[in-house]
This record gives C-alpha cells, sequence and structure tokens, in this order.
C-alpha cells in the first residue's frame, strides 16, 4: 500500500489554471498533488550571442524553489550563486521543452520559463517541464494572435513524469515521501506522442532489472498521456 493510498499506477491530482499572472504573455499554476509550481513565459526579441543571425529561436528556462516552498526554510539562492541541482533542473527543463519546438519557425527570438516552486511535495523538475509547457503554448498562441508567427512552432506536447520502485513495487508519480525512501527512482520526459526525451534514473539502494525498467517505462507512458490531457484541457 501506497503511504497516500493511491494505486500503483495512479497519479495524483492534476489541476492547472491558465493566465494566473498579469504581465507574462504565458503563465499556469500547477498543481501535481501538494506540489505547486508557478510556470511564466516572456518572449524576447533576442536570442543568445551563439544565435544572433541564425534565424533560429531558442527556448531557455530558469527555476527555483521559494523559502518555504519544503518543511523548512532555506535560503533565496542568488543568480550567481545557485546549487548544482538548481543549474541542472533549470537545463533539464530548457532541454525538454526545445524538444517539442521547430526552431525556425519559431523566428530568431526567445522564450524565458520561469519556474518557481511554490510548494514542494516531489517531482518539482516534472511539474516544471509539465506547466512550463503550458505557459509556452499561451505565450506562442499570443505571438500567432499578433501575426508575429505565422506557422506554429509547437511541433508536439512536452511532459514529464516520475516513477520508481517504492516497497519493492513499480510506482507511478511518487510524492515526497515515496521519493525518500525509493530504492529506485526516475524521471521521464516524454512527447504527447510518446516519443522519448529523457531519461533520468537511478538506484538508490539495489539495482534494479530490465523487466522493472520497462515497467516503470509503461507507468511513465500511461502519467504522461493523462498529463497531455491535461494540457490539452488547460489550453483548448
Amino acid at each position: 500500500m501506497r503511504p497516500s493510498g493511491r494505486a500503483l499506477d495512479a497519479m495524483r491530482d492534476i489541476t492547472i489554471e491558465t493566465n494566473v499572472t498579469k504581465y507574462a504573455e504565458g503563465s499556469c499554476m500547477i498543481k501535481c498533488g501538494e506540489t505547486h509550481v508557478l510556470c511564466t513565459a516572456t518572449v524576447e526579441d533576442r536570442v543568445p550571442p551563439f544565435l544572433r543571425n541564425s534565424g533560429l529561436g531558442w527556448v531557455t528556462a530558469e527555476y527555483g524553489m521559494l523559502p518555504r516552498a519544503t518543511h523548512t526554510r532555506m535560503r533565496r539562492e542568488a543568480k550567481n550563486g545557485q546549487s548544482g541541482r538548481t543549474q541542472e533542473i533549470q537545463r533539464l527543463i530548457g532541454r525538454s521543452l526545445r524538444a517539442g519546438v521547430d526552431r525556425v519557425a519559431m523566428g530568431e527570438r526567445q522564450i524565458s520559463i520561469d519556474c518557481d516552486v511554490i510548494q514542494a511535495d516531489g517531482g518539482t523538475r516534472c511539474a516544471s517541464i509539465t506547466g512550463g509547457w503550458v505557459a509556452l503554448r499561451l505565450a506562442v498562441n499570443a505571438l500567432m494572435k499578433a501575426g508575429d508567427i505565422k506557422d506554429d512552432p509547437l511541433t508536439d506536447h512536452v511532459a514529464a513524469v516520475s516513477c520508481g520502485i517504492y516497497a519493492g513495487q513499480p510506482v507511478l508519480d511518487l510524492d515526497y515521501i515515496e521519493d525518500s525512501d525509493a530504492g529506485t527512482d526516475a524521471n521521464f520526459v516524454m512527447t504527447g506522442s510518446a516519443g522519448l526525451v529523457e531519461i533520468q534514473g537511478s538506484a538508490e539502494g539495489a539495482t534494479f532489472s530490465r523487466d522493472e525498467f520497462n515497467t516503470l517505462m509503461d507507468l511513465a507512458e500511461k502519467g504522461v498521456s493523462e498529463l497531455v490531457a491535461a494540457q490539452k484541457a488547460a489550453t483548448t
């Protein structure tokens, strides 16, 4: 039995509220159980120096946790003093979202996705990717409505979910209690058409087998399909 009482293949409750901030070109609050992340998208008519005059667009991301997003207060991270974990997560978010973007159709502009964790209960990077795509979708919609982009540069949905082996059982969408005691922990980033973008997985205790990994893959595909359904409901 999982601590939450959920079935092994059950996701936490997912809600995505859009247009939650006044000024961002795209924004949403995604809630995956008790994990809540504010995602905003900012459109800028510039690109990093290595892309100037290339005709290619760029999607990047920043990630952070508010001081009381967790059980005890954390100090705020200055940009130049970010932890290795924070830097790794925001690079993951950027890579993941770019996997679903036609950067030629996007044009030479940058869309920055800011993911601020309001409350953390496991799976914050996965929620940031899933909510980040919604904010990106809304920002692109605004560009297309204004006539700044002719062809839709978003080629597919992108979402992410965690899976792991908890108490000897493969489970979907780990919360903090499960994540902190899992024998195996993995994050799966996938597209709406079930294409794999990235997998981050490790054995925290005993090693895991190929059969167990295949089971985790099946769980992840189920979870991502539910997340994509939530993205569609929020943006259509």
